[in-house]
């Protein structure tokens, strides 16, 4: 699993495909095509764009929420938020191939997560974001801490990646508590330079 994804947004200056293809330009090869509160239809139609454009740079493609869509475009998976379909329903409908990804914010509902199968959770939030309508409790440092050191007490094998309001310069520490990967939006799309800052960011992760 990749350990940046990067996950699609809108600004003044981008539009949802804009920021996927600048994220791919920048060397990200894990998108979550987000669009929340849009209609099926304007969902379907960059879904399909944005398969095309991940197949080019050999990317994973994750459509957010809508599991028809997913399998529509062929998507190489789906990410369920707390009030989508459950994992278990979502696995009967795409199959065992399928990468199924599932929102967390605490060590029960990581447990529960990988009791249904999921093969990722994204969890979080960091830290307050504006990407992000009703947001849970604010992990911080100690939260994703205290997660990762419960599931490893418990023998639990399941990739977490942080999401929610992460900087390039929060990369480091985030990534010592023992998180898989980091999941970015806003601030890439906030810098002068998409493409350049996904770059760093991707540098910052190999070193």
């Amino acid at each position: 699993m990749a350990q940046i994804q990067f996950i699609t947004h809108f600004t003044e200056r981008y539009d949802y495909i804009d920021s996927a293809r600048l994220a791919l330009e920048g060397g990200c090869r894990w998108i979550q095509l987000r669009m929340k509160g849009a209609a099926d239809e304007a969902l379907l139609a960059a879904a399909r764009e944005v398969r095309v454009m991940c197949d080019e740079y050999g990317a994973t493609f994750i459509v957010d929420d809508n599991v028809a869509v997913a399998r529509e475009v062929r998507a190489d998976g789906v990410h369920l938020g707390k009030n989508d379909m459950p994992v278990v329903q979502a696995r009967e409908i795409l199959g065992p191939n399928f990468i199924i990804g599932a929102t967390a914010n605490t060590f029960e509902e990581v447990k529960a997560h990988h009791a249904a199968g999921a093969d990722y959770v994204g969890c979080g939030p960091f830290r307050f974001t504006t990407t992000k309508e009703k947001l849970s409790p604010v992990l911080g440092l100690d939260g994703y801490r205290d997660i990762v050191s419960r599931m490893r007490n418990e023998h639990i094998e399941l990739p977490v990646v942080a999401i929610g309001g992460i900087t390039a310069s929060d990369i480091p520490a985030i990534m010592q508590t023992g998180v898989s990967g980091i999941a970015l939006s806003g601030s890439v799309l906030r810098a002068d330079d998409p493409i350049e800052e996904m770059k760093s960011i991707i540098k910052i992760i190999d070193k």
